[in-house]
């Protein structure tokens, strides 16, 4: 019988993709090497993280040394905000926000240990979802964002998937037509993202060694694809 070791707080965003997530005969809550593993199906540990990277920092790479692991992260292509009274007690608006999420924003977190890429025993599954984010009036806690908290995240919809496992997986954000070598303002004018993200991007691909600094252009690093990425 599975445990539930765990579950007791389980975020709804977290529950729902767990439940997304498996399979006829997965296990779920199982402590494996002094950690509590999400699912384990045979022999791989996936892991659900729907936030901060840095917080499973640990656990990851101590699981990583012995067992296959994937870690399973959402990013919210369309997200509905929902406000709720201070009480909770109804709803005083719902609203779709204007971003749209893309795969990229992985690397936000990625950069908390962009070398288990390189690991053969660690892959990365992310999801494009669609999600309500309930927020709730609390001036004292809230007062960042003008009194509004996040409450919980809901899953409405899993519409697109990418399974990274290889430093050469991660090397297809670069597009083939770009002209190399390159810089980080160069890569962000290619697809289309913000050069402070493309900038955590670029750190990664360089820490898992699916590019090479090559020399300087001005004052900026020019980066090269390496021609193989991981032993």
């Amino acid at each position: 019988m599975p445990s539930h070791i765990g579950s007791l707080n389980e975020k709804p965003l977290h529950a729902a993709l767990k439940q997304w997530y498996a399979q006829p005969n997965d296990r779920f809550e199982v402590g494996v090497d002094g950690f509590v593993v999400d699912i384990v199906r045979d022999d791989l540990l996936i892991e659900i993280q729907t936030r901060n990277f840095s917080s499973i920092k640990r656990k990851l790479v101590t699981l990583t040394h012995h067992h296959p692991v994937r870690l399973v992260y959402p990013i919210p292509r369309e997200k509905w905000i929902i406000k709720l009274t201070a009480d909770g007690s109804h709803e005083t608006g719902r609203r779709k926000s204007p971003k749209r999420g893309v795969l990229a924003e992985v690397f936000q977190e990625l950069v908390s240990f962009p070398h288990l890429l390189a690991h053969p025993n660690f892959s990365l599954h992310t999801l494009l979802i669609r999600e309500e984010e309930v927020r709730r009036y609390d001036g004292r806690r809230g007062w960042r964002r003008g009194g509004w908290v996040t409450e919980e995240r809901r899953l409405l919809e899993v519409v697109d998937q990418r399974l990274f496992e290889t430093p050469d997986d991660i090397k297809t954000f670069i597009p083939d037509d770009l002209i190399q070598p390159f810089t980080t303002a160069d890569l962000a004018a290619a697809i289309g993202q913000p050069r402070w993200l493309v900038q955590k991007m670029a750190y990664c691909l360089r820490k898992m060694g699916a590019i090479n600094p090559v020399g300087k252009r001005d004052k900026a690093i020019l980066y090269g694809l390496a021609i193989k990425s991981y032993q």
